[in-house]
């Protein structure tokens, strides 16, 4: 795998790639998430060493870091790159998130050996991805494809078959939305096809993310105006049969006859947190399902995109376990895979690496991010308690009387289970300092502790000028992939709620009042393995039977909103939060309410 002797002279630069020739026309999907300022990105893999890049923990935004994997690339038969491309929000001038992998390409010295092109991930999700899609028609003819246009598709590497650029759509059924109706998509598309005439091209080809077999969900593609239907990863259900069970998508999908298909291989899937199914296939395996999947793709018509263009899922995505490039388990085992079926270069070949040539490493910007993080583990640990810090299953006390710029919030509570400010502030409180919330949190890191599972009690104080605040969260442990875990405290319709749920996002205690405004409020939520109790100014406001332990999780503990940069945060004040590891009685929650 090594080109080059251990201690040889280090090269000013890789050397050129060297393209094989293929018999298609072979894309992959490419994650653009490993940006230096997204360090949290990398810690699915922390726990699946085994999928850790050759490149390390890498920032994407190096231009190296694009040449090395043009490099690999082409070397194994892959022409070109599905970037996933994010629109950081709607109806203003574009502007967008994760785009320095394509940026770092587009300056690389490799960008005229590879083509590229983007999959707009128009899903509205939260404000962590940005809401990616647009507001109307108006905002898509006037600023997101005249900002393709003059960005990518008019760039020379842009991937333009039969002079028509290669656009990928995420969510054909969002952009209906955004757009009124399924029936106002097929206008907006013919009105992109024509603004493509006009820039001097045959016209568009574009392809519509699905990976599913209901043809209802497919004819409502071919409406819209898609040539092609494409998946972005197979949903396989039974690991042991990931190989046939892709084969039978695809077959399927031919068979419905209803919207021609480009054909995608995955290599794996494990979803973000692990929430499966999980499966992954090894290289000779993934070999076998590449030469079926080819021949597949061959027996379409000749007039077909499918006929000659086939995809891989995913070049990068660490996270979710599915990736072909080179790292710790199997190397470039996928990569020589894809090379034995697309293309007639010899099989033994040299993968340069660039620790062969005294290149790297590309980590610098995780690294000193964990140096970082080793020093802020050190101040979260410094022990402080405040009077009534002895109180009987105390788990943690947040007070946030540290000093207004103070980057942490200490535990009172002598546990030494300190947070991280995010996008926060403090001003005073009703004893000390307050958390001021808007749009901010303090972040707890996940241990055990945080998981009671018998008994549980949340206390705080709020304050807001902002009544009626609907999905708001003030103390957080239950998210997506966990959604049946954990533990919350919050606002829903303007009332306050509490939860801790059995099954997906159930029980939602809310109070029979809303939450008084504009001055300092006590609430409690208590949960003694049989009954949860939610509390206002110790005054009691509802009950809800929910017999059972409380599912434990790994999450962070989110003090004044759901996550981070999240639009469901509380706005206002947030004070003394306590966490118990039993249910408080009605008597110890009416002493801590005060007078």
């Amino acid at each position: 795998m090594i080109a080059a002797e251990p201690g040889s002279p280090p090269a000013a630069y890789p050397p050129p790639p060297q393209p094989v020739k293929t018999r298609f026309l072979v894309g992959a999907h490419n994650c653009p998430l490993w940006e230096a300022d997204s360090p949290h990105m990398w810690d699915q893999v922390l726990k699946h060493p085994e999928r850790t890049p050759l490149l390390g923990f890498y920032d994407q935004a190096i231009p190296e870091v694009a040449d090395w994997e043009t490099k690999w690339a082409v070397e194994h038969g892959i022409d070109f790159f599905v970037y996933c491309w994010y629109r950081a929000g709607k109806g203003n001038d574009v502007q967008t998130r994760y785009s320095s992998a394509i940026d770092a390409f587009l300056k690389s010295r490799f960008a005229a050996d590879f083509k590229f092109t983007i999959m707009w991930e128009n899903q509205a999700r939260d404000a962590t991805w940005g809401i990616s899609g647009v507001t109307g028609a108006a905002d898509l003819h006037t600023r997101l494809f005249p900002f393709w246009l003059t960005n990518y598709f008019e760039h020379p590497s842009y991937l333009k078959i039969d002079n028509r650029p290669v656009l990928f759509i995420y969510d054909a059924r969002q952009l209906a939305r955004d757009l009124g109706g399924v029936g106002n998509v097929a206008p907006a598309f013919a009105q992109m096809r024509t603004a493509a005439r006009q820039a001097g091209f045959a016209g568009l080809y574009l392809l519509g993310e699905y990976r599913g077999l209901d043809p209802n969900e497919l004819r409502v593609r071919k409406a819209m105006g898609f040539d092609y239907t494409f998946a972005y990863v197979w949903p396989v259900s039974q690991p042991g049969r990931a190989v046939a069970q892709q084969l039978d998508f695809i077959r399927q999908t031919r068979d419905l006859a209803i919207l021609p298909q480009v054909i995608t291989v995955s290599q794996g899937w494990s979803g973000w947190r692990d929430e499966g199914p999980l499966y992954k296939i090894p290289p000779p395996e993934f070999e076998d399902l590449l030469r079926q999947a080819r021949d597949l793709a061959a027996a379409q018509p000749t007039d077909e995109l499918g006929s000659r263009l086939l995809l891989l899922d995913n070049w990068n995505e660490w996270s979710e376990g599915h990736y072909l490039a080179p790292h710790r388990e199997f190397g470039f085992g996928y990569l020589d895979a894809v090379r034995k079926v697309f293309s007639d270069a010899p099989t033994q070949h040299t993968d340069l690496v660039p620790e062969a040539i005294g290149r790297g490493p590309f980590d610098q910007a995780y690294q000193a991010h964990r140096q970082r993080e080793q020093d802020q583990q050190r101040l979260l640990a410094t022990k402080v308690l405040k009077p009534g810090a002895a109180d009987s299953g105390l788990i943690g006390w947040w007070a946030f009387d540290e000093e207004l710029g103070a980057a942490v919030a200490l535990d009172y509570s002598g546990h030494q289970r300190g947070g991280l400010l995010h996008s926060a502030t403090r001003a005073p409180g009703r004893d000390g300092n307050a958390l001021v919330c808007n749009g901010g949190c303090v972040v707890v890191p996940s241990q055990p502790a945080l998981s009671p599972t018998n008994a549980l009690s949340i206390l705080c104080w709020v304050k807001t000028d902002e009544p009626g605040q609907d999905n708001k969260w003030l103390v957080n442990r239950v998210k997506g992939g966990g959604e049946a875990t954990g533990y919350r405290l919050g606002l829903m319709g303007g009332r306050p709620c509490f939860e801790v749920p059995l099954t997906s996002w159930s029980h939602h205690l809310q109070a029979d009042l809303p939450l008084p405004a504009s001055r300092w409020v006590h609430l409690a939520g208590t949960f003694d393995g049989r009954v949860m109790r939610l509390y206002v100014d110790g005054t009691l406001h509802g009950e809800l039977a929910r017999p059972g332990p409380i599912k434990p999780n790994d999450f962070s503990l989110i003090l004044g909103s759901y996550e981070e940069d999240h639009p469901a945060g509380f706005h206002g004040l947030l004070d003394e939060v306590k966490l118990y590891h039993r249910a408080l009685s009605a008597e110890e929650i009416r002493a801590q309410a005060g007078p």
